[in-house]
Parts: C-alpha cells; structure tokens; sequence
C-alpha cells in the first residue's frame, strides 16, 4: 500500500453552541492522524459565513492548518476582498475556492458565475500567497452538458491560478480513475485528490447524492436498501464498501484523501485505521 499520502477531513460550521463544541470534539480527535489540511465548508450564497469565520478560528488556534471554503455566487468583489484579509489575518494559507449555489429565493449570482472567475480574482488580489483547491467531479458536475466539457471547466480553474483539486464523492474507483486519464490527456498534472463520503445512512446519502450527480452503483444502493433500516448491517456495509474503495485508491498512487465527515468522528476514524493511518496519542 502506499503509505505517502496525506489526510485531509472536511467539516461544516454547527449552528449552535451544542454543535461548536461538538465540532472541537470530532477535530481534537481526527487531529491525531495529523492531517495535511482540513476544511471548513460555507452555506449557500455565504449563508453560514460567521459560523465558517468561528470555526476556522477555533480550528487555527489548535495549531491545525485549516483551509475555509470560499463561494463566489451571489457576492462582490469587496465582499470576497474584505473575507479574505478576515481569513489573512487568522493566518490562513489555504482555500477551497468554490462556485457555490444559489440559495432557494436567490436570483442574483453576483460578480462570480464561475469559479474560475473567482480563482482569477483571488491571484490577482493576493498573488501566490494562498494555497487554492477547486473541485473536480469523476461522475461529472450535474449541470455539465458533457464530459469533454467538464474537463475543460476545471482546466480552466487550474489555468486561472488553483494548485490543486479536491474530487466529489464516488464509490467507484474506475470512474476517478478513468478521470485521471482524461485529466492528464487534457495537459492537467496538478494533484487531485478523491474525496470520500463514509456510509452510514441511507436517506442521507441518496439524497446528497441525487442533489449533486455522485453515482452510487446499483448493487451498494440495493444493497443499502436492504438495510435501510438495520443500522448496524448498514454502517458494516457501508465500512467495507468504502474501505475497500480506499485500498483500492491508495494502492494505485492517489496524492491523498479527503474525508467528508459530517462532523462525525467514528465512521472516518475506523476507515482511517482500517487503511493504515495511526493516531497520535
């Protein structure tokens, strides 16, 4: 197996005090595999941004590297500026530069439609000083109106200035696989790392899934199906399922994975162990 790739873990930003501290919680203890980075997500058209500026400060003070998301629909340049020197001033060296969604009444997208535009403007702002992920989809962005062109879309986020990629969740490995190729032949040589979403629901996670064009394969969701309503069968399914999918990832050289953790530390931290990777004490 390969042991060089790093770690990272996504959280989201709680909405009261009960789930800050449950958040301080889950990061204190998946902060023992030593991540690369983690990231903090942001709601749509910036609807959790105090909770993501919280979150990331909590975070930065424990000594984590903590990248917040950055979404550009429905924001200005000033906006995007005055977030940005918020997030200098904390000591963040990374973002996750999204184009972000629309939230339900919202007709206005703003100066940024695209994420590439928002990439764009960042380096023009703030030069090299930030580390910028995009995101990269192996089942291909629902609103894309081909593969060819999807590629293309995130060609030209890396053109515009992003030093790597962080992909959607899939469960099959030959779909990243297959993504790579097209990637590399498309002149991209930038690390993408796959994203993995752990099992441990199945409404939630048909649903997540159906909402952003991550392809479960027919025989997982039959078989989640099945035990929809037996949780332990379920999270025992899910755990091999998604841990043989890593294995199989890291096997053939990915730079790293990225964990979406609902901020959750048992499903990610069994995956993790599972694969190899120790905690600190």
């Amino acid at each position: 197996m390969n042991t060089t790739p790093e770690l990272s873990f996504e959280f989201f930003p709680p909405r009261s005090v009960e789930g800050s501290e449950n958040l301080m919680a889950v990061h204190a203890e998946l902060m023992r595999f030593e991540p690369h980075f983690v990231s903090v997500t942001y709601g749509a058209g910036g609807s959790t941004q105090d909770g993501t500026f919280d979150a990331v400060k909590n975070m930065l003070a424990t000594g984590s590297s903590t990248a917040p998301h950055l979404t550009g629909v429905g924001t200005s340049r000033d906006d995007i500026k005055s977030i940005i020197q918020g997030y200098l001033e904390l000591g963040v060296k990374r973002l996750v530069v999204l184009r972000g969604d629309l939230p339900g009444g919202m007709v206005e997208r703003g100066h940024f439609k695209y994420a590439e535009q928002l990439v764009q403007f960042v380096r023009d702002e703030f030069g090299d000083d930030l580390h910028l992920e995009v995101a990269a989809y192996p089942d291909f962005h629902p609103e894309s109106t081909s593969p060819s062109n999807d590629i293309q879309y995130l060609k030209r986020k890396f053109d515009a200035g992003a030093n790597s990629a962080i992909t959607q969740y899939f469960y099959n490995a030959d779909s990243y696989f297959s993504f790579i190729d097209e990637v590399q032949r498309a002149g991209i040589s930038a690390p993408i790392v796959p994203g993995i979403m752990p099992i441990t629901n199945y409404a939630t996670l048909t649903r997540f899934s159906d909402a952003c064009g991550a392809e479960i394969p027919r025989w997982i969701r039959a078989r989640l199906e099945q035990y929809q309503h037996d949780e332990l069968s379920l999270k025992a399914f899910g755990l091999d399922v998604v841990t043989h999918l890593c294995f199989d990832l890291l096997d053939n050289g990915v730079p790293g994975l990225h964990f979406y953790t609902l901020n959750k530390t048992e499903p990610v931290q069994d995956i993790c162990k599972l694969i190899g990777f120790e905690q600190t004490n």
